[in-house]
Parts: C-alpha cells; sequence; structure tokens
C-alpha cells in the first residue's frame, strides 16, 4: 500500500507498505483523507524529534476496515475520524478526565507497518498518511457519515487543537477578549473556538495581509499585520492571547499583551530546546501562562460536539480545505503549506 515515509534524510511516498492486522483493542482504518499539519513538516525538518523510519501523518479520518477482539463501539464500515491520544483509559489521569496526559501514551511510538521486512514507527499514535493505519479503539471516534472525509478529517488534529484550547484549557467566556498570533489551520481554529465561545473582540494577527478575509470568516473581529497595533484595539490589554506559530518572540509578545488576569496559551511548537523569556513582576497581576496539549480534549466527547457543531453550521470545517492533492504530490502539498498558501491542505488515497 502507499504511505508517506521519512527515513531520517529524505521523504519518500511508497508503495510497498504493509501493516499488521489488528489486535485486541485495535481497529484498522482506510483512511480516505489526511491534513497536512507544520507538526508533520516539523518531523521532516527537526523541530520534532522522532525516531526514524517512520510513516508520517496524524490528520486523518476514513472508514473502518476491521476490528480486533473487544472492540464494540464502531464496526467495518463506519465513517470515523482519527484521534492522536492513544490513551490507556485506566491510569490516575484518565479516571481524571485527562486522556491527553495519559502517561502510557507519550513517548512509546508503535510499529505497526513494515516494509521490506523492515519495521517503520508511527507517527503520534496514527499515520494517517498510508493508506490504512491501524490505532487503538480510544482514537477510532465515529462521526456521521454525511460529513466529508476530507473536512472531518481536520477534527483530528487542526480543530481539537485550536477549539479546545479556547473551550477547554482557556475556557473563554462570553464578553472576552481574544488576540490570536498566527491564522494558519490551528490559529483559524482558535479563532472559530473564540467565536463560538462568545467573545466580543477576537483580533487575529498575521504578517501575511492576504490572511485577512479567512481570518474574518472564521471569527475575526480585528486583523493586524504586526502585535505593535494591539494596544490601539485593547488598551488594557488581551483576556487570552494564544500564540500559535511557534517563536519564541511571539510568546513573549502574547504575555506582554495581557490584561489583568490575563492567559497567554501557548500552542505554536518551538524547537524541543527553546527557552523563551518574560518579565516576572508581569505575572502578579494573576496572569498566567498555560501550556496546551491536544486542545486538553476528551476525543470521543470532543469529535462528537464538533461534529455537531458543524451540522448546525456554527463550526468551519469545509472552509478550511484549501486544496487537495493525492497522496503522491505530497512534496507539493509541503511546499504549498510552508509557503502559507493554504489553510489546510488535505491529502487524499
Amino acid at each position: 500500500m502507499r504511505g508517506v515515509v521519512f527515513d531520517g534524510r529524505k521523504v519518500d511516498v511508497v508503495d510497498d507498505l504493509e501493516i499488521r492486522d489488528p489486535g485486541p483493542g485495535e481497529v484498522l482504518v482506510a483512511v480516505a483523507a489526511a491534513g497536512l499539519c507544520h507538526s508533520d513538516l516539523s518531523v521532516i525538518d527537526g523541530t520534532i524529534p522522532f525516531p526514524v523510519p517512520v510513516v508520517l501523518g496524524h490528520e486523518g479520518a476514513g472508514v473502518v476496515e476491521a476490528v480486533g477482539p473487544g472492540v464494540t463501539h464502531v464496526a467495518a464500515g463506519d465513517h470515523v475520524a482519527l484521534s492522536t491520544i492513544a490513551s490507556c483509559g485506566a491510569c490516575a489521569e484518565c479516571n481524571r478526565g485527562r486522556p491527553t496526559m495519559c502517561r502510557k501514551a507519550i513517548g512509546m511510538p508503535d510499529r505497526p507497518f513494515s516494509r521490506g521486512g523492515e519495521p517503520l514507527y508511527q507517527f503520534a499514535a496514527n499515520s494517517a498518511f498510508a493508506e490504512r493505519t491501524l490505532v487503538k479503539a480510544v482514537q477510532a471516534v465515529k462521526i456521521p457519515e454525511d460529513i466529508p472525509l476530507t473536512s472531518a478529517a481536520l477534527i483530528g488534529c487542526g480543530v481539537v487543537t485550536g477549539v479546545g484550547a479556547v473551550l477547554n484549557r482557556a475556557k473563554v467566556d462570553r464578553g472576552d477578549s481574544v488576540v490570536v498570533i498566527g491564522t494558519g489551520g490551528i490559529g483559524l481554529n482558535v479563532l472559530q473556538g473564540a467565536r463560538i465561545a462568545g467573545a466580543t473582540k477576537i483580533v487575529a494577527v498575521d504578517s501575511n495581509a492576504g490572511k485577512e478575509k479567512v481570518a474574518r470568516q472564521f471569527g475575526a473581529t480585528h486583523f493586524l499585520e504586526s502585535v505593535e497595533g494591539v494596544r490601539s484595539i485593547l488598551p488594557d490589554g488581551a483576556d487570552h492571547a494564544f500564540e500559535c506559530v511557534g517563536r519564541v518572540e511571539l510568546i513573549r509578545a502574547a504575555i506582554d499583551l495581557l490584561d489583568r488576569h490575563g492567559q497567554a496559551v501557548l500552542l505554536g511548537v518551538p524547537p524541543a530546546t527553546a527557552e523563551a523569556s518574560f518579565t516576572v513582576s508581569s505575572l502578579f497581576l494573576d496572569k498566567s501562562i498555560l501550556g496546551c496539549r491536544y486542545g486538553s480534549a476528551r476525543p470521543q466527547r470532543d469529535f462528537a460536539l464538533y461534529a455537531e457543531l458543524y451540522a448546525e453550521g456554527r463550526l468551519l470545517l469545509d472552509e478550511l480545505v484549501t486544496a487537495t492533492y493525492p497522496v503522491e504530490d505530497f512534496a507539493k502539498a509541503a511546499g504549498d503549506a510552508e509557503a502559507g498558501r493554504v489553510a489546510r491542505g488535505v491529502l487524499t488515497f
């Protein structure tokens, strides 16, 4: 089968991948569509260290092909969106309703793929850039069949990360003010999360002026090309500032833009050893700096909520898909993503 493989030096679209059959508690999914997220590109450029060779991709949707013993919530033929959180369901974090913090779901990649007899790692417990992938049952979330799979794929990372950061982590409330730094796939979902939450002033910041139209479509009430102009709109500062780029100087800017009791939420991914600085005394006014993993989500609950909001016309999914590419055009899709020409490019099988 076809898939996108990174060997530590280069990326190849191959056609000779193999995958094992599902075991107990596992689901084999025929992937129909997978969004190209910057996290995939960050593995390639080394920003996110990951063992190789690895099958890339982590934002996918498809159709269940087979299930292993003990799987009852999905069956062959069901449409599913794929989560990256292979939580165990039994540890203290899972029992507290924090599956994104499950210690058994982080840092222990499986190798369900092989090529020429050599095992390949699975990226983010998902590897959606393959015609078929194998996930834990908890990662396969059933979705209505009337959601296009090219759109549903984006629920599994961009949507759950951005909207979840607003609703679950920051808990943005009606009337709050929000600044979103960076309007790529994650930033756009932060914008629409803020809109759904009822924020009144939502300031999008992006150096690419061409992104203003889509930023406003997703919920921005104001658009700026630099953080320097934010104080002209929010003289006292913002209740919430989301950094969605992953640059340390923008992390500092997000903190500096906060009003009293404000929160800076860090969503961008800088290099693993990057350090950011801030003025410590500025935090004494009840300000907070929050990390956020995967939108602090409970995927089985949240994916269903986002599907419902989509059906109601309140959550935009189709509009996120700027372009689709056959998987063989991975290089073009990656180039468009790196150049900022797409909100989200989606690979199809």
